[in-house]
């Protein structure tokens, strides 16, 4: 983003990013508690976010860790004891709506493991370091993972266990959950619920938003 603070302060719309996708859960009617997983020098302005947008539902803040892996493995030690499934998102998805967020806890309570995600459109190329096209995969199985994505805690938590003691590293919870042999299913996702990742991707979610 080229920003010199978190992302997810920044401004879109008159709210600071992350302010769009808490409502976008506040809305959803199967989300009970919403847990923050942030860094220590954010979350005091977090926090500021949280107590204006006057959220109804309990809000928990969790200390983050060195990696994307780290910050969920915390966020899963301190869900209640009660907790049987979860739904871990990206805070920089804010296009999400709360029928994707409802969609994806209806799917997980019958199933152990699920990604949102959207058909890819274009044709992809596997490449070598040099540049030379190796093979092109089939599109028609080709799908573009997004979050939410969900989990059995118990099984979630028994796989960041075995990533801990084995040393693995994985981008995401769903390839922790298939490298211990265990089934992800997809669920389709929303084409407009993309990551503001560049000033480019702000501006395209500012016309989503009016559009909305």
């Amino acid at each position: 983003m080229g920003s010199d603070r978190n992302k997810l302060l920044l401004s879109l719309l008159e709210k600071p990013i992350l302010a769009w996708t808490l409502l976008a859960a506040q809305k959803a009617t199967s989300i009970s508690e919403i847990t923050i997983i942030c860094q220590l020098h954010d979350r005091e302005e977090i926090e500021i976010i949280v107590d204006n947008l006057k959220l109804a539902k309990p809000v928990k803040f969790i200390g983050g860790g060195s990696s994307r892996q780290e910050s969920v493995c915390n966020g899963l030690q301190g869900l209640p004891d009660t907790a049987e499934k979860v739904l871990i998102h990206d805070g920089a998805r804010c296009l999400i709506t709360p029928e994707l967020f409802d969609r994806c806890a209806d799917s997980i309570r019958k199933i152990q493991g699920l990604i949102a995600a959207v058909p890819v459109k274009d044709t992809i190329k596997v490449v070598d370091e040099n540049g030379i096209i190796q093979n092109t995969p089939e599109r028609s199985k080709l799908w573009a993972a997004q979050t939410p994505q969900g989990f059995d805690v118990k099984l979630l938590k028994e796989c960041h266990k075995k990533a801990l003691d084995n040393g693995w590293e994985v981008t995401d919870d769903a390839a922790l959950f298939e490298r211990c042999g265990l089934p992800v299913q997809i669920v389709p996702g929303e084409e407009t619920n993309l990551k503001v990742t560049t000033p480019q991707d702000l501006a395209i979610a500012e016309f989503i938003l009016r559009s909305r």
